[in-house]
Formats: structure tokens, C-alpha cells, sequence
């Protein structure tokens, strides 16, 4: 038994070949959760216990809890003038203030509600819709996947930003026909990764003794396979929810969006119309680049620290490295194969 990091024993096991394995979490007894709520919570705890995922998850806690308390920590209307145009940071207006005299961090808080709520409806939203088609056009196959196929081709090979500008530009301004234009375009990528996928799970096995049992295909799809593809859903979420946090601001940078709403977008867009990059005032659109890049960073993390937990080659290699940790062997950090452990003598 080997003890981790968190002071946890791991189960480790030789090969015939030679290779130190750990164990199954379900050849140990008791490892794996007894319920699917609990396998739920074990998940997010393991997750957690990544330190990428812990530091991800801290940055969209605290733009969040901006986000929700932005009353209290800027009180009053963001879209109030209060000082001279473009007047630099100081100790009463911390970001400084707008071409039009409005106070910039009151705009980079309240904006954090806008620009996080669109990011997340339309990671759901896409996460849903490529669960969804994928999946079913993996598992039925034939003419249901001829005809999924071709309309997630026709997406793909259509280029984005026109098309976003074009629906953009022609639906009512708004937060809702945003979040409706990204989901509309941002689907096809996560739903042509999971249909890959389906294609192969529908050959195991388990799916076989479902269909001899009598389960129903939706039954199938997402009771039985589904579960064993969450990692993939949920990174395609984090990803579609980057995008849409981006897209959402370049869209209302090149006023598309409803200029009246105070966003992080919308911030941009002012500032590129008062002339903050010739006059100098960098701090009219730092801040809300900034805040979209640490978003995108916090959620790149999670994506980074699910694909360690998720893939089996880092998270043995992960493992062996903690059994080894004592010895002061360490494996390549970018090793490709599996890894083994020789044994002396």
C-alpha cells in the first residue's frame, strides 16, 4: 500500500508485463460509490482535490460571488456619470472612469453578472444539445446518423463569426438572442466529439445485455452510456462557456449586442467609441479583458485537471509518481506510454 499526497492509501498491483498499476477503484471495496448521487459528489470531490481544479474553481467562485453581491460591493446605477471623462485610477474610483465620466470598476462588477450568466445558459445549452444529437446519431447509426451528420457538417463548414454576425445583426438585441445565437452556433463541435465516442461505447458489452434485457434505446443512450461520457459533456460545457464569454463580447464590441446593458462586452465597445486606446486610458478596457481571460483561464484549468482524473495514462502516471514519491523517482512529465517501474535485481 502506498500513501498519496492527501495521506490516502492506493491499492498498487504488478503486472505479468511488469508494470506497477493501481488498482481499481472497484477492486478494493467499498472505493466506489454506493449510489449515483454519491458517485456525483465523489467526482466533484476528487476533482477538487486537483490543484488546478481547486485554483479554477476559486477564480469562478470569487467572479461569481462578485457577480451575485454586486449591489453591495458597487452600489448604485454603473451607468451614472459621476467625474470627468477619462480620469485616471485613484484611491475614489479604483478602475478609474469612462470617456462619458461613468466609474469603471462599478462596471466591471455589474457587467460580471451579464457576461458569467450568457457564458453559462449557453455552455448548458450546447453541452445539452451535442449530448443530445451525438449521441443519438452514434447509437442509432444509418440514416438518423446520415441525416445528424450532415447538419452538424453543414454547421462545421459554415464559417462562425459570419454567421454569428448575421443572426446577430438581423434577431432583436438582447441578452436571451445572444445567448440563443451562441447556443445555435456553438453545438456541433462537443456533439461531433460524443458521437465518436457513441460509435465506439454502443460495441461494449454492457450496452449489448441492455438491449437483451429490454431497455429502451433513449434508456440506453442516456442511463447506460451517457454516465460513462460525463467527462466529455462536462469539458465540452467548460469549453462552450469560454466561448460563449468571448463571442458574447465580441459581438457587443462590434455593437451587435444592446449597448444599453452594462457588460463586459459592452464595456469594450465604449471604450473603443470614446477612444481609450488614443487617448491612452488603457484602464477602460483592461480591466474587462482582464476579467474575460481570467474566466477563460479558470475554465481551461478545470478542463486541464478533468482530463488528468478522466484519462487513464495521466492518472496512472499521476498515481505511480506519488507511490514513487519517496524515492525521489520521478516519470517524464510529457510520457506518452504506459508507465512501468522496473524491478531491481
Amino acid at each position: 500500500m502506498a500513501q498519496t499526497a492527501d495521506e490516502r492509501p492506493i491499492p498498487i498491483q504488478t503486472t505479468p508485463a511488469g508494470q506497477v498499476v493501481p488498482l481499481a477503484p472497484d477492486a478494493t471495496g467499498g472505493a466506489m460509490p454506493a449510489t449515483r448521487r454519491s458517485a456525483v459528489f465523489g467526482g466533484v470531490r476528487r476533482l477538487l482535490a486537483n490543484r488546478k481544479a481547486a485554483f479554477g474553481a476559486a477564480i469562478l467562485l470569487m467572479f461569481a460571488l462578485v457577480g451575485i453581491f454586486a449591489p453591495v460591493i458597487a452600489p448604485g446605477d454603473p451607468s451614472d456619470f459621476v467625474a470627468r471623462p477619462h480620469q485616471a485610477p485613484s484611491a475614489e474610483y479604483w478602475f478609474g472612469t469612462t470617456g462619458q465620466g461613468q466609474d469603471v470598476f462599478a462596471q466591471t462588477v455589474w457587467g460580471t453578472r451579464v457576461s458569467l450568466t450568457i457564458g453559462v445558459l449557453v455552455g448548458i445549452a450546447v453541452a445539452i444539445i451535442g449530448v443530445v444529437v451525438g449521441m443519438t446519431a452514434g447509437y442509432f447509426g444509418g440514416r438518423v446518423d446520415d441525416v445528424l451528420s450532415l447538419v452538424m457538417n453543414v454547421f462545421l463548414i459554415v464559417p462562425a463569426l459570419p454567421l454569428l454576425v448575421t443572426l446577430a445583426a438581423f434577431l432583436p438585441p438582447g441578452m436571451l438572442t445572444i445567448a440563443f445565437v451562441l447556443a445555435f452556433t456553438g453545438w456541433p463541435w462537443g456533439a461531433r466529439v460524443l458521437r465518436s465516442q457513441m460509435l465506439a461505447m454502443r460495441e461494449k458489452d454492457f450496452v449489448s445485455a441492455a438491449q437483451i434485457s429490454g431497455e429502451s434505446k433513449v434508456r440506453i443512450i442516456f442511463a447506460e452510456v451517457l454516465p460513462n461520457m460525463t467527462s466529455l459533456a462536462v469539458s465540452g460545457a467548460f469549453g462552450a462557456t469560454v466561448y460563449a464569454i468571448g463571442a458574447q463580447a465580441g459581438l457587443e464590441f462590434l455593437g451587435l449586442g444592446d449597448i444599453s446593458t452594462i457588460s463586459w462586452g459592452t464595456i469594450l465597445y465604449w471604450a473603443g467609441n470614446n477612444a481609450g486606446l488614443l487617448t491612452g486610458a488603457w484602464w477602460t478596457f483592461v480591466p474587462a479583458g482582464l476579467c474575460i481571460a481570467l474566466v477563460a483561464f479558470a475554465f481551461a484549468l478545470l478542463n486541464y485537471a478533468l482530463d488528468e482524473i478522466t484519462n487513464p495514462r495521466l492518472r496512472a502516471q499521476r498515481e505511480i509518481n506519488n507511490v514513487l514519491g519517496r524515492s525521489k523517482e520521478k516519470l517524464p512529465k510529457r510520457a506518452r506510454a504506459t508507465p512501468v517501474v522496473r524491478r531491481a535485481g
